[in-house]
């Protein structure tokens, strides 16, 4: 089933994956990636439970866009345990226009297919996405 806009299919993996980060919360992060040949989205990087928002940021490219998925655990003020799964469309400044034009037009129908998001960001430098940015939306 690719979109016609973009022309950009889903792969299967994708939503698995992000099913098992909301259900199980068997990863922190994913990180997916738009696969022009194939012309899909797939999954690029898995995030262990035990990894950080920082080892999550240091894992983006520079010069690449992304999309992301993060599971953010935090206390509220009544300080109870909650989390928020966020989905970050990352485009930096520095990526190739056709990609960010790319992941631009492919976005709304990936995230159609993740069915839990509860947050969406979009950044095109780290401080747009920073754990302080993360915390307050989280709230």
């Amino acid at each position: 089933m690719a979109n016609a806009a973009s022309g950009m299919a889903v792969d299967d993996g994708c939503k698995i994956k992000f099913l098992e980060l909301k259900a199980k919360r068997t990863y922190r992060f994913i990180v997916f990636k738009i696969e022009e040949k194939l012309k899909q989205v797939v999954v690029e990087k898995l995030g262990e439970p035990n990894l950080t928002y920082g080892d999550f940021a240091a894992s983006l490219p520079v010069n690449e866009c992304r999309y992301c998925i993060y599971d953010f655990d935090f206390v509220t003020a009544e300080n109870c345990q909650k989390s928020k799964i966020f989905f970050i469309a990352w485009s930096p400044d520095t990526a190739k226009i056709r990609s960010k034009m790319l992941y631009a037009s492919s976005k709304d129908r990936f995230k159609r297919e993740l069915d839990g998001i509860q947050v969406e960001l979009q950044a095109t430098d780290p401080t747009e996405m920073g754990l302080d940015v993360i915390r307050g939306r989280a709230n």
